[in-house]
């Protein structure tokens, strides 16, 4: 059975997902520290808890749209290993956890963005492999 070409398209959600899952991650680590400054500058939407369960269901339903697809083409669960974690970390942090102190909060919705991104990254690497096809001329 013949595999569905890699498409641009698809690499460049991940590319976007795991750059979106890594600014997560710092925004989530560095947030306790600058929560005070905020305001001051004028970004006090990025405390808000509205504006960070909006960006981590998106960043949710791109990795699950990017990393199922990407197990479709290469069928290796690597990415989808490092996600599901990444995924429930991230829900438990903007659900659960803000009834808790803000570093239970800020641990779980880093290592969540963290894992999310490596996924994406998984996946690329995983796409890159399938695209790459060894002949006569390949250099390695």
């Amino acid at each position: 059975m013949a595999q569905p070409p890699t498409s641009r398209t698809w690499q460049i959600a991940d590319r976007f997902g795991a750059f979106a899952s890594f600014l997560c991650a710092i925004h989530c680590a560095a947030l306790p520290f600058v929560l005070a400054v905020l305001p001051l500058v004028g970004l006090e939407f990025l405390a808000d808890h509205r504006f960070e369960r909006g960006f981590v269901i998106f960043a949710c339903a791109l990795a699950l749209l990017t990393l199922v697809n990407g197990y479709r083409r290469h069928r290796r669960p690597a990415s989808l290993m490092l996600a599901f974690p990444g995924l429930s970390l991230l829900l438990l942090g903007v659900t659960v956890a803000e009834r808790y102190p803000i570093t239970l909060h800020s641990v779980l919705v880093t290592c969540g963005g963290l894992l999310l991104a490596s996924a994406h990254f998984v996946n690329l690497r995983l796409d890159h492999r399938q695209a790459h096809v060894h002949d006569a001329g390949c250099a390695h």
